[in-house]
């Protein structure tokens, strides 16, 4: 899947969404699926979804750009968080935007695995 993705859009695209997706394939029992406008990752439940959807006004958002969008059981309170609603009592959708390398951190990678962790527990 890795390579796959590393060849999506300008190689600075290419590298934000390679170091993203490609350790999120560490969680156990993760599935991945690639389509149009998104890439999903699965366990159980859908835990984590990478795509280019606009969240924010386009002069608000970097170039290259990528949108996170995690399922949590809490509305997470950061400056990066662009939009965060809640479709149902108790789960968070959390759309985090990230333009570049240094944005995808172990903060990042935290949240994730907070998602990740309540995907399994539903």
């Amino acid at each position: 899947m890795g390579g796959t993705l590393c060849k999506i859009g300008s190689p600075l695209l290419s590298f934000l969404l390679c170091s993203l997706c490609t350790p999120l394939q560490r969680f156990p029992n993760t599935t991945t699926r690639v389509q149009k406008t998104q890439i999903t990752f699965f366990n159980r439940h859908v835990y984590a979804c990478v795509s280019f959807q606009r969240v924010r006004k386009k002069a608000d958002l970097p170039d290259p750009l990528i949108v996170i969008t995690l399922g949590l059981s809490y509305p997470l309170e950061s400056n990066s968080v662009a939009v965060k609603t809640e479709p149902y009592p108790g789960r968070w959708t959390t759309h985090i935007v990230a333009g570049t390398v240094e944005e995808i951190d172990d903060e990042l990678f935290s949240w994730v695995q907070q998602a990740y962790s309540f995907s399994e527990s539903k």
